[in-house]
């Protein structure tokens, strides 16, 4: 497994394995209505440009032993006060459950420690079984929240982090 800097010449790659990931992992989760407004809101191009234009945000592609782009990594740094932000990580269907999410991890857990920051968090659905991959990664619920996401929509989340 590597894990590979994307830039913003990377946001159609970027898009595509959001789509691709979110398409497969999230129906039964939130609606296929909701998918469609959050892909369109949170990978539209001007917002992964915002991103690229901001110091502390990285986006990272997850590749596997063949160099082939498995997943993606979005984190931003100093999100809080020595604090991290896991903003996402997502990876192919076919690709879940070989360790890439673990490599990836660790990679983020590394990278903030070296960057001076001691905690990371994360938000993860209540009804994602992606919670219990966090929680097997050491990550622990410190609190819950509703966000109002526009479009009669919400997030109904865990707050997770890893102290470091």
């Amino acid at each position: 497994m590597t894990i590979i800097k994307a830039t913003e010449q990377d946001i159609p790659a970027i898009r595509n394995i959001a789509e691709k990931s979110w398409n497969a992992h999230y129906p039964g989760i939130i609606s296929e209505e909701q998918i469609a407004y959050m892909l369109s809101k949170m990978y539209s191009e001007e917002e992964l440009k915002r991103h690229f234009n901001m110091e502390n945000f990285q986006y990272y592609f997850i590749e596997n032993h063949e160099g082939n782009r498995v997943g993606i990594m979005g984190f931003e740094l100093h999100y809080e006060p020595l604090t991290t932000k896991l903003h996402r990580i997502y990876l192919l269907k076919e690709s879940t459950g070989s360790g890439y999410g673990k490599g990836a991890l660790d990679f983020l857990k590394q990278f903030a420690s070296q960057s001076d920051d001691r905690r990371i968090i994360l938000t993860v659905n209540k009804r994602n079984p992606a919670k219990f991959f966090y929680e097997t990664q050491g990550f622990k619920v410190y609190d819950e929240a509703v966000f109002d996401i526009g479009n009669h929509y919400v997030m109904d989340d865990f707050l997770m982090e890893f102290l470091l």
